[in-house]
């Protein structure tokens, strides 16, 4: 793991909670670095990472079933400091004589904590906080050792610890926004208990980094699939920042980028920062091997494979390169597989996960799988990459072709294009533009009839996707001005030939995926 020496590191033991992502986001975004692990890792693989303090996270499982997850027992007497969270709690209580029996009334949703001893864990807040609760079990009795330090109405143990042992509990969520005093609950258990030092930033990541980049590939030649995104543009600056010009970024236009894009990245990398850039035209390959294919999952398939073969020749081309570097984020990893054998299901499947580094029999370098998309950002930021690159909105591997439902034609390709310009235009003036995730449209197999002028049409469908997030892992459909979704529609509906119908979609994440396919 790239982290394992890392000075200072919480561990997340992950049980399945849907909130995980959030636990993670709360502990680093209060400057300390954390990683996510299976539930059941060993104590010696685990003590490798030396953590300051470990987290059991949530889960929908109950300690009382029988195939329940629990960590292994020894986890316990590693003298770390412990939070459990919610299924976390009633784990730890479990398995230190405590009992865990179904709640008399179940609590799902908001509730009042009445704080009864502020040291540590509640240190700085107030008597009574609103918190979001979300269980069917509860802890009816306490482990010996462990005294009460919260309640709610109908949890008398919302909040426990063992002071010598420094275990603490919360059968509560601090992680998420209803839980308002969450990230401060969070932070006392960080500095006041695990005494963190809280020094992880993006600077920090950088020298960090760069340091053992350098000393992974020594002497060696790196390759690099350079898109123009945020994650493989910071990935370029950061290895180019390690190993100089012994870096090479190849550029491959698969026909399935957005207006202007190829002509932006040449003129970005090797006018301004004047990288070693190759670029590869093979727009006729990836449309010939698309032709007639519409299920997505085998699109996806396509554009990954025939991008390895692109990349391949190409690289033939270069001589003996010994490292591959590719912008894989900690989403991508996540919903690729299990979270680091985590309970975590798959989601889709991502090109830029696996395949190239052994048909190219070359060494793997992603610096960035450990960290979130606002964390690239950041650190985007420090290795001077423009704003413009810096805050451009998630763009996925397959391009439009994901975009498009069903199969994709030139005729389908210029359709698409031609509205998300105006999208991206309209999004741009948009006041409260820094609150989106991703903006775009997607061409939808479907027609339907229309009147322009005085003339019956027939013709395509554009769904106009516009959500919020904070790192991919979940999103919400943003509240638009109806005003804007007029002008949008209308322009789309006036200027793109093919269309006759614009649709907003509605839908979170989960259930719908931000991208459609």
């Amino acid at each position: 793991m790239f982290y394992k020496s890392y000075r200072e590191i919480v561990a997340v033991l992950d049980f399945g909670s849907q909130y995980n992502q959030l636990i993670l986001r709360r502990i680093r975004e209060s400057r300390v670095y954390c990683e996510l692990f299976p539930y059941n890792i060993s104590p010696s693989e685990l003590s490798l990472y030396r953590p300051k303090g470990i987290v059991l996270s949530g889960g929908p499982s109950s300690v009382n079933d029988s195939k329940a997850p629990f960590p292994h027992p020894e986890i316990l007497k590693m003298g770390i400091p412990i939070l459990g969270i919610c299924y976390g709690m009633q784990v730890m209580a479990h398995l230190l004589g405590g009992k865990v029996a179904p709640s008399p009334k179940r609590e799902y949703g908001a509730g009042e904590l009445r704080v009864k001893n502020h040291d540590e864990l509640f240190y700085g807040l107030s008597d009574n906080l609103k918190v979001w609760m979300s269980h069917g079990d509860q802890v009816v009795k306490l482990p010996s050792g462990f005294e009460v330090l919260a309640s709610t109405q109908n949890c008398p143990y919302a909040s426990i610890r063992d002071k010598r042992r420094n275990f603490y509990a919360v059968q509560f969520h601090p992680e998420v926004a209803h839980t308002p005093q969450g990230k401060k609950i969070i932070q006392n258990f960080l500095f006041r208990v695990c005494s963190c030092s809280g020094t992880w930033t993006a600077s920090s990541f950088i020298d960090y980094s760069v340091k053992k980049i350098r000393e992974k590939v020594g002497k060696g030649k790196v390759i690099c699939a350079l898109s123009g995104g945020v994650d493989s543009s910071v990935t370029a600056m950061l290895v180019s920042r390690a190993v100089g010009d012994r870096l090479t970024c190849v550029f491959v236009n698969n026909g399935l980028l957005r207006e202007g894009e190829v002509e932006d990245v040449i003129r970005t990398f090797r006018d301004r920062f004047h990288f070693n850039l190759r670029y590869v035209d093979a727009e006729d390959k990836f449309l010939k091997a698309l032709k007639g294919v519409r299920n997505p999952e085998k699109k996806r398939k396509i554009i990954g494979n025939k991008f390895i073969e692109v990349f391949t020749e190409e690289a033939k081309k270069l001589g003996k390169i010994d490292f591959l570097a590719q912008g894989t984020l900690y989403p991508d990893v996540i919903e690729s597989r299990s979270a680091k054998g985590g309970p975590s299901s798959t989601i889709k499947s991502h090109h830029n996960v696996g395949g190239l580094p052994e048909i190219m029999q070359l060494k793997l370098l992603e610096p960035l799988k450990d960290l979130f998309k606002d964390e690239v950002r950041a650190v985007g930021r420090k290795l001077g990459l423009p704003e413009r690159i810096v805050n451009r909105q998630p763009f996925p591997g397959p391009g439009l072709g994901v975009r498009i439902l069903g199969e994709i034609t030139r005729s389908r390709l210029r359709i698409l294009r031609q509205a998300d310009t105006i999208v991206t235009e309209e999004m741009e003036n948009y006041e409260e533009k820094s609150r989106i995730w991703q903006s775009f449209p997607v061409l939808l197999p479907v027609r339907s009839v229309g009147v322009m002028g005085d003339y019956r049409t027939y013709e395509y469908t554009i769904a106009l996707r516009v959500v919020t997030s904070q790192d991919g892992m979940t999103a919400d459909w943003m509240r638009l001005p109806y005003d804007l979704l007029d002008k949008i529609s209308r322009r789309i509906i006036n200027e793109v030939k093919g269309i006759n119908r614009v649709v907003y979609d509605i839908t979170s994440k989960p259930p719908g995926t931000i991208e459609w396919e």
